[in-house]
């Protein structure tokens, strides 16, 4: 036997004999970029994709980034201003981004990263203190008649779903939605302080940022903007039951770096679409109760470009863009 040929043979009997995960982790190291203070919805799914991807193994070592202001502007600035071709970083953004970028004129866009997917959608809800003397949607809505500037909403940041959702709110019981008096926060952690401090008249998030402390005891939700009531919040009324006609669903995606190339994208949209079917993803969905929004490639493009015309239209009407 020749020495190429024995050779040969003992490539090919290691190869067969690998651990068979051993290709699984083809990405070594990750960062993600939350570009939101922690607690908030940003915040949490960064930590749920990192979680996902390490306890399945196809990362190794993924570490999370929170770079909070302007609804996810600074952040997305910094990430394409200094991660230009870098195949390593990636960033979650969704719905509220789309909003910031218009209402705060941000100098950097969605055009200028490398969309992956959409992964999550979640409902807003409306919660107050547990000692507040509102008790449900329709005392709510007879305090902004009375004197929309009597009513404070502590929300995310400015142009976001939550803001979208005050103006659409108002809007819909006649109130002059350019008259809400909306408290911007960069992150959901300081929205819910704000909130349990009693410092604001409600609160507006999706729905998991006021699961743990409605169930505690120390908020009341008091409805959500889906057009059914949903499986993990069976009491809560949505709008549409109080004659409020809005519904609205919050969603959440990823992105990569801009400058990687067409084989660099195209193995970071498989890890992430293994991620997207594997069992730690879906359990992680449950617990929070997100619903499973994945959508990837170029339908994922178009629905993108629709998504930021169709925000375009919902600020103008509210009076948050020109």
């Amino acid at each position: 036997m020749t020495q190429i040929l024995r050779g040969a043979l003992v490539a090919a009997a290691l190869a067969a004999f690998a651990p068979m995960g051993a290709a699984h982790a083809e990405i070594k190291d990750l960062k993600i970029i939350a570009p939101a203070a922690p607690g908030g919805g940003w915040d949490q799914t960064a930590r749920s994709i990192q979680q996902a991807l390490q306890s399945d193994k196809l990362v190794s070592n993924v570490q999370v980034v929170n770079v909070p202001g302007a609804g996810g502007t600074i952040g997305l600035a910094q990430f394409v201003n200094a991660n230009k071709g870098d195949p390593n970083t990636l960033i979650v953004g969704g719905y509220v981004m789309v909003g910031a970028i218009i209402t705060n004129k941000s100098p950097v866009n969605l055009s200028q990263v490398t969309p992956i997917a959409r992964l999550t959608g979640e409902y807003e809800a409306i919660a107050v203190p547990a000692n507040s003397p509102i008790k449900s949607l329709a005392d709510l809505v007879a305090a902004l008649k009375a004197d929309p500037q009597k009513v404070s909403w502590a929300g995310g940041s400015a142009g976001g779903t939550d803001h979208i959702t005050a103006g659409l709110f108002a809007k819909a019981v006649g109130v002059d939605p350019t008259k809400v008096n909306y408290i911007a926060f960069s992150g959901g952690g300081e929205s819910l302080a704000s909130l349990l401090g009693g410092k604001v008249t409600a609160g507006i998030a999706s729905l998991s940022e006021y699961d743990s402390q409605a169930k505690a005891g120390k908020l009341r939700v008091l409805g959500v903007s889906s057009a059914q009531r949903l499986p993990e919040a069976p009491d809560v009324p949505t709008f549409k039951e109080a004659g409020i006609d809005v519904e609205i669903q919050n969603w959440r995606m990823i992105a990569a770096a801009p400058g990687i190339t067409p084989e660099q994208k195209k193995e970071i949209s498989e890890t992430i679409e293994k991620m997207v079917k594997s069992k730690a993803w879906t359990e992680l969905l449950a617990q929070k109760g997100w619903a499973n929004t994945y959508l990837s490639g170029s339908a994922f493009d178009a629905q993108l470009a629709k998504d930021i015309s169709a925000t375009q239209t919902i600020l103008k009407d509210i009076g948050l863009a020109q």
